[in-house]
């Protein structure tokens, strides 16, 4: 389900665009300044959360948007769009759309609330990979943060390659991109699509 990749391409978005600029992170810097310029990162991604309790693991694939305030999945047989005030979602199998306004406030996994944690109290380190890539880590000793490591890889021509993370519970999601590229977005890139015959669901009223 898209939904259930929500906690990773969050804290994608959160990293792109809300960890404050430091001269010694050039390359974190230049993702970050992607994003505030308004471009699109599109990808096909794999997703895999793993329980630490359960030893559970959730796997999900599909294609994915993402923009500084808003992304878009594709998944499953689902779509998912979110801007940040409006949480749509179609499923191409029942036919139904489900609209819902979208509250930081409750969401669990909301920007408002990871910013909380990826703040002054992580330290952020970059690392020159010999395959030519570079790994930005965040690592923070504070109790009350929602994820204790998170380490996003990016290519050599500064696209995101994978995003590692261990939360409070030491859970573990890793997220692999493929095929990523920046791209202009276009008008319509955050309109939900679907049939005339659907059913919805609006759930803001």
């Amino acid at each position: 389900m898209v939904y259930k990749f929500r906690k990773s391409l969050l804290l994608v978005i959160l990293i792109a665009v809300a960890v404050p600029v430091k001269a010694q992170t050039p390359v974190f810097n230049q993702l970050k300044t992607i994003f505030n310029e308004g471009r699109v990162f599109k990808a096909s991604y794999s997703h895999v959360y793993e329980d630490s309790y359960t030893n559970e693991r959730i796997t999900s694939e599909g294609q994915i948007w993402i923009a500084e305030k808003a992304y878009k999945l594709e998944s499953d047989g689902q779509v998912l769009i979110v801007d940040g005030v409006t949480s749509q979602v179609y499923d191409e199998y029942r036919n139904r759309v489900i609209i819902s306004d979208y509250v930081e406030e409750d969401d669990e996994f909301a920007p408002s609330k990871m910013l909380k944690g990826v703040d002054s109290t992580y330290t952020v380190v970059e690392k020159k990979n010999q395959d030519g890539t570079t790994s930005i880590t965040m690592q923070t000793d504070d109790d009350f943060a929602l994820y204790m490591e998170v380490v996003i890889t990016v290519d050599r021509n500064g696209k995101p390659v994978t995003i590692q993370a261990v939360d409070f519970a030491e859970n573990k999601i890793i997220t692999s991109f493929s095929k990523g590229t920046f791209v202009n977005p276009s008008d319509n890139l955050f309109v939900l699509n679907y049939p005339e015959d659907s059913e919805i669901v609006d759930t803001r009223y």
